[in-house]
């Protein structure tokens, strides 16, 4: 078999693995009924949707002709990092430094993963990031996050 486009292999390979994985994790917690589902119920179902449509794109990249076979380019490895430190930099901070300085914190740090940086689009996206967050997690689904750094409190 011959693939035809490789974004379309790699990409429907890597969902139907990411689907297959989750769905394994999944199996972790009961699964409970339709009328009642457990805790693993909607990631199995999750899983099982993001697999079937991997499936789908992979059966795609091995029919459909494509003018250059869609190469893949580089690997965009700086994105990659900083994204993934960002995330576990949110995650050590939040409880010492609170929302108010660790969503702003992160969306800074996200920012540097783009080729364009531009400081009034970052400012607007944390202080309007931050309300967000603030209204959903604090003021709407009443969850323990501190607000203030740790010293504040």
């Amino acid at each position: 078999m011959k693939i035809k486009s490789q974004r379309d292999f790699w990409s429907g390979l890597m969902f139907i693995c990411v689907g297959v994985g989750f769905a394994v994790g999944a199996t972790n917690y009961s699964m409970g009924s339709s009328a009642r589902p457990g805790p693993g119920y909607f990631p199995l179902i999750l899983s099982a949707v993001m697999s079937l449509l991997g499936a789908i794109v992979l059966f795609k990249a091995l029919t459909i002709e494509t003018d250059d076979g869609d190469p893949i380019g580089a690997f965009a490895w700086r994105p990659l990092i900083v994204i993934v430190a960002a995330i576990t930099i949110f995650g050590l901070a939040l409880p010492r430094l609170g929302l108010l300085i660790t969503v702003p914190l992160l969306i800074l740090i996200t920012s540097l993963a783009g080729d364009e940086f531009h400081w009034k689009g970052v400012l607007v996206n944390a202080i309007v990031l931050t309300i967000g967050a603030w209204a959903i997690f604090i003021a709407g689904l009443k969850l323990t996050i501190p607000l203030y750094p740790w010293f504040a409190q």
